[in-house]
This record gives C-alpha cells, sequence and structure tokens, in this order.
C-alpha cells in the first residue's frame, strides 16, 4: 500500500467495545508499519491504546463538548484534511453513517461492520434458541480493515508488563485477583448476596482482593467490603482509567461480568472468569483471547434474553445471575494454583 495512505478507524462507544478495537488497531500497526492509523472515539477512550505506535487521535467530542450533527461535519472535515484515505466504520450508528457519506463523497475508500443481528436475535428469540457461536467482535473488526484493502492477522493474547500503580506499593509474593461485579445492565450484574459471598471467599483464599467498581451504589460496596477485609481494596477513583489496565496486568486472574473489565483485562493477557446471565458468550462478545473454560454461566431456557443485556428480566427474578459464588472461585484457583 502506498505511505500516503491513511487509515480512519471508527468505534464511538461503548467502553467494552473501544477496548476490543485495539486489538485490530494493534494488529493493522504490525502489518503496515507504512501507514498512517487515525482512531476516532470517545476522548475517555484514547489510554486504551497507549500500546499502539504511532495513532492518531480524532474525538467525537469538539473543543465545547459538542457531540451532535455540526460536529460529525467538522469531524468530516478534520479526517479529510488529515489526507485520510480510507475508513474503517467499526460501530455502524446514525452519526458514523454519517460520517462515512461523507468522507465516501471526498474520495475514501469506505466499509462497515457487518453486525448479523438477525443471527443475533436468533439467540436471544424466546424458544428454540440457536446457540452456535458467531464470530467474535475483533474478528468482525479485522473483516472490515480486509474489505478497505487492509487484511490483518489477529495474533494470540499475550501477558503484558504493566508498572503496578503507585496507590497500591509494590507486587508482593502471592496470588492477586481482581473482582469486577458490576454492569450497566442488571442483567449483567452479580446480585446480592452472592456479591458479598464472592468477595469473603475471595478474600480468605487470595492475599490481595481488588474491587473495580463505578461511583454511587458500586463505589460504596467497594468500600464497604475494603472496611471488612484487610486484603481487599476498593480501585475506583484511586487511579485512572488506564492505570487500571496497569493494575489488571499485575494481576494473576480477574472475574467480570460482561462489561468493560472483561476487554480491559485481555488488552494486557490477564486471565479472566467470565460471568454471564442474561447474555451468552456465543453472540461474540466474550474477551478476546479468553479461554471458554473459564465461561461460568447457568443452563436456563430462558437465557439468553438479551444481546446486550439491556431487557428487563421477563420473569422479574434475574435468576440467571443467581450464580453459586463457590463456581467462580473454583475457577480462580484452577487459573492460579
Amino acid at each position: 500500500m502506498p505511505k500516503s495512505d491513511r487509515v480512519l478507524v471508527v468505534r464511538l462507544s461503548a467502553m467494552g467495545d473501544v477496548a476490543m478495537t485495539v486489538h485490530a488497531v494493534a494488529a493493522l500497526r504490525r502489518a503496515y508499519p507504512d501507514v498512517a492509523i487515525t482512531m476516532l472515539t470517545r476522548r475517555a477512550w484514547v489510554p486504551f491504546f497507549r500500546d499502539v505506535e504511532r495513532v492518531d487521535f480524532l474525538t467525537l467530542e469538539g473543543p465545547n463538548g459538542e457531540k451532535g450533527v455540526a460536529r460529525v461535519f467538522r469531524l468530516a472535515a478534520e479526517a479529510a484534511a488529515s489526507g485520510v484515505t480510507h475508513v474503517a466504520d467499526l460501530h455502524d450508528v446514525l452519526r458514523t453513517k454519517l460520517l462515512r457519506m461523507l468522507l465516501r463523497l471526498r474520495g475514501c475508500r469506505v466499509a462497515k461492520i457487518d453486525k448479523e443481528k438477525a443471527l443475533k436475535e436468533r439467540a436471544t428469540r424466546p424458544t428454540d434458541k440457536d446457540l452456535t457461536p458467531l464470530r467474535h467482535s475483533v474478528e468482525r473488526y479485522a473483516d472490515v480493515l480486509g474489505t478497505i484493502g487492509y487484511p490483518i492477522e489477529l495474533p494470540k493474547v499475550m501477558r503484558h508488563q504493566r508498572v503496578l500503580p503507585a496507590p497500591f506499593g509494590e507486587r508482593t509474593e502471592g496470588r492477586w485477583i481482581g473482582l469486577a461485579p458490576f454492569s450497566k445492565q442488571e442483567g449483567k450484574t452479580y446480585p446480592s448476596p452472592q456479591r458479598e459471598q464472592l468477595v469473603e471467599m475471595a478474600a480468605a483464599e487470595f492475599d490481595r482482593v481488588f474491587i473495580f467498581s463505578g461511583g454511587g451504589a458500586e463505589r460504596e460496596f467497594a468500600g464497604t467490603m475494603e472496611s471488612r477485609h484487610p486484603n481487599v481494596t476498593a480501585v475506583f477513583g484511586r487511579i485512572r482509567l488506564d492505570e487500571e489496565v496497569d493494575l489488571m496486568a499485575n494481576l494473576d486472574a480477574m472475574v467480570s461480568m460482561d462489561s468493560s473489565a472483561m476487554h480491559m483485562a485481555s488488552l494486557v493477557g490477564t486471565p479472566t472468569v467470565s460471568v454471564w446471565g442474561a447474555t451468552h458468550p456465543a453472540t461474540g462478545f466474550y474477551g478476546w483471547g479468553g479461554s471458554s473454560e473459564n465461561q461460568v454461566q447457568l443452563d436456563l431456557p430462558c437465557r439468553p434474553c438479551s444481546v446486550y443485556g439491556e431487557r428487563e428480566c421477563a420473569l422479574g427474578d434475574y435468576r440467571c445471575m443467581r450464580i453459586d459464588p463457590t463456581l467462580i472461585i473454583k475457577r480462580l484457583k484452577a487459573i492460579t494454583e
């Protein structure tokens, strides 16, 4: 490919999906070291790409925080001015459709992700569910790059070395694990009292336990667990997002729901026990490079009921998330012993 080519890779959200994009962008950089790469995403997610060399960024948010249609027109102008020649739309939503059209009119070669919504809906229909594993999202990202003329080979996920964030001292002997029991959706959040039981069992089994969470009630839970157990540390508010990934790199294993933490851990190759409720790994959103042996889920006729976990439970009790914490601890021990 000519050195004058510049590839614009577009993924605006959500956090876990943007984290998965890193695998494809890193492979693109390795395969085509002379091609310029620009990543368009939200400003908050830029740190995910820290380990990928020579990537420029455009951010959805303008100087005053604007993200509307006018901003898309400005982004198209900025992209064209920077010399973008190829566009890989890994999102395919209204804003990226408009951006694609504007850049196609400027002569760019464009392609979009095939989400295969119909196949995903087969997995979540009320009866006769088809759980044939679909292509992983990262593989779909690679497909888009291939369509615009940049085929890539996705490598195996490897463990990364990163410096432990200063607030947590130095890495000592023993088994360190992380727990990320939350999600924005109730159907993907590990419920109480199982959540408390998991922390208690982990604190008794492992040398250090780090709880990853958001703010509000999640932060309050993590703080309560920290006050109860001397070897439990609440992470939120103490370090930046990129430092959370650094911390994960220093752990022996992670536990995550179907959430961004699972994909953040995959960036540094940390083995992860993934816990699935309303959603299912067969739809292609499990942590890239993760082992199917570490997927913990219940075999219920009602699940999965959603691709993304946003639907309310038809039975009203989210029984799919009532997973015995012993099963999770068992997988953690298998990874770390």
